[in-house]
């Protein structure tokens, strides 16, 4: 495997940084998951813009252009013979002191890693999650600012150990208010009545590319949809119940604290999402070449 590294490709064997780095020291830094389909990548100039927008959020340099840093995601899929996958694009603060002193890092590290991902096997994509409320809640916005893509995964992190705990693969996240924020990786949605609701990012859900494409889609379709803060309630009583990520895609959720999703399966509306998304992601990107 070729790894981008701070504008070359490297062996995977060789792809390292300092310890010294305060992506691994703070969790300093910004990232993107983005996918490829059919040699194409999706949604690139979004994740791009995005990266931009989280490292000028915390203040971080990144010693490349937009069109520079389009062209080695490109690249990096092309030296991996990459035609359908995962991209992992990561930005570090880069190597410091062991301080917190950010300005004391000389210049941010890229790594551009293309492979492979499977969230979730086959089966739970026809027949749907189960997910479980957990105790953490979402760090609040004005502590860590939703939109910001941050290294600093650790709230995500702790409730994915509690949602394993708990024998289910993923979880629902609540806010400091008790709304409904996100899952651990995931956004959510709720459909009652023909009307898809899912939290704005002030409630604490990240305003995920996919979300916003799904949203697109949706309303093109000829549904209305509504951003809008959500008790666990509205999860309860809705009619389908499901989750959009980068690398989750669309999956339905069956089941949330022992309360059944509509009949227990995954929706009409879900699954003719799911399919407008995979028609759309298949046909659209920039093209690996």
């Amino acid at each position: 495997m070729k790894i981008f590294l701070s504008g070359k490709l490297v062996d995977e064997k060789d792809a390292v940084v300092s310890v010294f780095d305060h992506g691994l020291l703070y969790g300093d830094g910004v990232f993107e998951g983005i996918r490829a389909y059919n040699g194409r990548v999706f949604l690139l100039d979004e994740h791009i813009e995005r990266l931009y927008d989280s490292a000028k959020a915390i203040a971080l340099d990144i010693p490349m252009t937009k069109e520079e840093m389009t062209q080695a995601v490109v690249d990096t899929c092309k030296a991996n013979d990459l035609a359908d996958g995962y991209i992992r694009l990561v930005v570090t603060r880069g190597k410091g002191t062991l301080g917190l002193n950010p300005y004391l890092c000389k210049k941010a590290e890229v790594i551009i890693i293309a492979a492979a991902i499977q969230l979730y096997p086959q089966e739970l994509y026809e027949n749907g999650l189960k997910i479980v409320t957990v105790g953490t809640i979402r760090n609040h916005p004005e502590a860590i600012n939703p939109r910001i893509k941050s290294l600093n995964y650790l709230n995500n992190v702790l409730a994915k150990i509690e949602a394993i705990n708990a024998g289910c693969m993923e979880c629902l996240m609540l806010n400091h208010k008790g709304e409904v924020a996100e899952a651990s990786g995931d956004n959510v949605f709720a459909v009652r009545n023909g009307v898809i609701t899912t939290p704005p990012s002030s409630c604490g859900a990240l305003e995920g590319l996919t979300r916003n494409k799904v949203m697109e889609l949706a309303r093109k379709a000829g549904f209305e949809v509504r951003e809008a803060p959500m008790a666990r309630y509205d999860l309860f009583v809705a009619d389908e119940v499901f989750l959009t990520g980068t690398a989750a895609e669309i999956i339905s959720v069956v089941d949330v604290d022992k309360r059944t999703i509509g009949d227990g399966k995954p929706g009409e509306i879900t699954r003719k999402l799911a399919g407008l998304y995979h028609e759309c992601a298949k046909s659209e990107g920039t093209p690996i070449v």
